[in-house]
């Protein structure tokens, strides 16, 4: 399967985290600790409250967004089936 939807998302993630962290840590696909990190924040992203922005997004927004995430979660449970996420039911 092609990943790189998974990839983009990574590649935010860390980003985002050397902006805004003293001591960023890279995400990295290659390890299993750094997987799980990765599947925790979709999670946390798909949840209803975060998906929608608490409502200040419109609907088609939401599902732009939604679609992004669920294909990241597709694609981080096909290297790792292992992985646990909760809003993300297969």
């Amino acid at each position: 399967m092609n990943i790189s939807t998974l990839q983009q998302y990574v590649g935010q993630k860390n980003e985002w985290n050397r902006l805004t962290s003293k001591k960023p840590k890279a995400l990295s696909l290659m390890n299993a600790a750094d997987r799980q990190e990765i599947a925790d924040c979709l999670d946390c992203e798909l949840s209803p409250e975060n998906l929608h922005c608490d409502g200040e997004i419109s609907r088609a927004e939401a599902m732009k967004k939604y679609r992004y995430l669920t294909r990241c979660a597709e694609e981080l449970l096909s290297i790792d089936p292992n992985v646990k996420m909760y809003e993300y039911s297969v």
